[in-house]
């Protein structure tokens, strides 16, 4: 069943968003429904409950770290090692 959205948006932004339709030649409607696709698919996935239980269960450990000026210099040594000569 196909259903219609009804978006309310300013002058501005619809003559914005039919320019961007129109330079990939295709309609203001079939733009935005590519669109949302899109951001669909970017979204978050999951369930936030089970997110948040793995990193509830993740925080009882207490693992050995060194501190902040250390990492970054370890980081900043690997991509040293890392660039091309």
């Amino acid at each position: 069943m196909v259903k219609r959205l009804q978006v309310v948006l300013d002058a501005k932004e619809l003559a914005e968003i039919r320019r961007f339709a129109r330079q990939q030649r295709m309609t203001t409607a079939e733009w935005v429904r590519q669109a949302l696709r899109v951001a669909r698919k970017a979204g978050p996935t999951g369930d936030a409950r089970k997110k948040l239980a793995s990193i509830k269960s993740a925080a009882l450990y207490a693992f050995p770290a060194p501190d902040i000026d250390q990492m970054l210099r370890e980081i900043q040594q690997g991509y040293q090692e890392d660039a091309p000569e």
